[in-house]
């Protein structure tokens, strides 16, 4: 393999850890239990959240307040609960990864 397939491979798999790593913590977190990545499963899936939110300047302040704190009524009736075990420096993380979500 030359030095440009080399270079190419590992940008590529480094570019690809920020994902794979939000992916984990939101299951680590307990967050695909109801939420799919673009499926609904209790809550919207994160690809709805993501479009909802696309033009929101606020949406990561408000998504963070959402987790942090639990809600109802932005998706529907069924409530989220808060997450106060999960750290601040971890929801911003999930909150940026759903953001990204296309």
């Amino acid at each position: 393999m030359n030095r440009t397939a080399i270079v190419s491979t590992l940008a590529f798999a480094v570019a690809a850890l920020p994902a794979l790593a939000s992916e984990e913590l939101a299951r680590k977190s307990g967050c695909l239990a109801c939420h799919g990545i673009a499926t609904k499963i209790v809550g919207p899936s994160y690809k709805e959240v993501a479009a909802k939110y696309k033009s929101d300047k606020d949406a990561a302040a408000k998504l963070f307040k959402k987790v942090k704190e639990g809600g109802v009524g932005a998706w529907g009736q069924v409530p989220m609960p808060p997450n106060a075990t999960v750290t601040d420096d971890d929801i911003k993380a999930l909150v940026k990864w759903v953001l990204s979500q296309k």
